[in-house]
Parts: structure tokens; C-alpha cells; sequence
């Protein structure tokens, strides 16, 4: 599932490798568009990577997300049981790469 849409004048780029995504995991990511407009003054596009392995582990999916911002992007990944937890971790090391950027 692809899927693209202009949220709050940013580009968010949703893939989601051979999956489909609920309305809870949509509304998670543009939580997280919120709260990273937060800690900078702008992001242009946002690019959400989501990926579910087919093996035995239950910490089977996988979450990446580059955010555009000026100067260089932001980028976190980390993988888990479901993607909403997963996302919330994601959004925490974005912060604090904008939290450190501003210093």
C-alpha cells in the first residue's frame, strides 16, 4: 500500500510493503507530524516506511521515517510487535535529533 497525502502543508509519503495499514496507524503518523511541528519551525515532506517480515519473531515490524526538514533531514528506524508503539519510538528519536539540532 502506498499512499500520499498533503497534511498541514507537509508532504507525508506513507509505503507500506505488501500491507495494509489501518485508520489507528494513519492517525498515529500524523500524530506524530504534530508533535514534531513542535520542535522545528517547518518540515517539508515526511517519508513513513512500514514492513512486516514474515518470520517467527514477534518483533516482526519494521518502522522508518525521514523527516524533511531545512538544513539536514531526520531519520529514525526501530521494530517491534505493532506498528503504533513502534511509530511513538520513532517520534521520540526524531525529537530529541530536533531538540539537539536547535543546540
Amino acid at each position: 500500500m502506498n499512499y500520499t497525502e498533503n497534511y498541514k502543508g507537509i508532504k507525508l509519503d506513507i509505503q507500506a510493503v505488501d500491507i495494509s495499514i489501518d485508520e489507528s496507524v494513519q492517525s498515529t503518523i500524523r500524530k506524530t507530524m504534530d508533535k514534531l511541528l513542535k520542535h522545528t519551525a517547518s518540515i517539508n515532506f515526511a517519508d513513513v516506511y512500514l514492513k512486516e517480515e514474515s518470520n517467527s519473531s514477534p518483533a516482526n515490524k519494521f518502522v522508518s521515517l525521514r523527516v524533511g526538514i531545512p538544513g539536514p533531514d531526520v531519520f529514525a528506524e526501530d521494530h517491534g510487535t505493532h506498528f503504533e508503539p513502534i511509530i511513538r519510538s520513532v517520534t521520540e528519536k526524531l525529537v530529541k535529533q530536533l531538540e539537539k539540532s536547535k543546540s
